[in-house]
């Protein structure tokens, strides 16, 4: 199983948009894709797949219930399907993951008949996915979260612990780079017993200017492993499949949007040779499950 978190601490560096494409590129390989949307926010990898009408339905069984063992249901129920990706949507309980999980935890902890229990927060999306078998179900899980540190990261993180690095590089996209080290140090020692792998940062939206390579030496210098694949600007394609609620490929693929460019078909090799390259890192090191 190769399971990963597209995570940067700077937002709008196109961390959706590479989990989106990445998991179209995996399932383009042959591989069985889950997607987790853990990002509460509107927008995101949930829309961007076109399966967000649940969202604000406060009726319906959602991945939080089942992290704070309140399901409504089993966990396949709550998977939609999209472009052959199994995901996993976003919901609107997400905005109070945190104090749930708290609640959760006082309440099981004060409950259960041994003294010595521990309701772990941080473990309960691992929980999740091993109860419903999900690590024999599928060859590749990616995982959405938020930004900002905090119960969505930190479960991400420990469910899959390795992180793949979306990052723009200009004066935006500095924060993702500027003590990285120090925040996966952080996690480490939030989550105490798992080492976090960098699988890779990925330049994105690399115009070719002095500037970008400026930035790109900074990520170096952090002692980032920097993926063999960059990914040039093209505002006008992805803003093409994000309005369409589409993928990249499905935009290529289907007559009813537009044809692509010349200069924007090669944007989906390069999904495809990071997904190989994400795929190959799995073969010859020695990465957690």
């Amino acid at each position: 199983m190769i399971p990963y978190t597209v995570w940067s601490e700077a937002g709008g560096v196109g961390k959706t948009t590479f989990t989106v494409n990445l998991a179209r590129a995996h399932v383009e390989q042959g591989n069985r894709v889950l997607a987790i949307d853990m990002d509460p926010q509107d927008g995101g990898l949930t829309h961007h797949f076109g399966v967000d009408d649940d969202k604000a339905n406060s009726e319906v069984d959602n991945l939080v219930l089942h992290m704070i063992g309140r399901p409504r249901g089993p966990f396949e129920e709550i998977v939609r399907t999209s472009e052959g990706v199994d995901i996993v949507p976003s919901h609107n309980m997400l905005g109070t993951l945190d104090e749930l999980l708290t609640k959760a935890a006082d309440l099981e902890e004060d409950t259960n008949p041994d003294p010595n229990y521990v309701f772990e927060k941080e473990k309960q999306l691992r929980r999740v996915l091993i109860d419903a078998g999900v690590p024999t179900e599928y060859d590749v899980i990616l995982i959405d979260p938020p930004a900002s540190e905090g119960q969505h990261l930190y479960n991400a993180v420990y469910a899959t612990s390795n992180l793949l690095i979306p990052f723009e590089p200009s004066p935006k996209g500095e924060k993702s780079v500027d003590g990285l080290r120090d925040v996966i140090k952080g996690l480490e020692a939030e989550l105490e017993d798992i080492d976090v792998g960098v699988l890779g940062a990925v330049p994105n939206k690399v115009k070719g200017t002095n500037v970008n390579q400026k930035y790109i030496a900074l990520l170096e210098e952090e002692d980032i492993p920097i993926a063999p694949v960059t990914i040039g600007e093209r505002g006008s394609m992805l803003g093409d499949a994000w309005d369409n609620q589409v993928s990249v490929y499905e935009l290529d693929a289907n007559d009813d949007y537009r044809d692509l460019r010349d200069y924007e078909r090669p944007t989906l090799e390069k999904f495809d040779e990071l997904a190989a390259y994400l795929e190959k890192q799995f073969e010859t090191t020695e990465v957690k499950a």
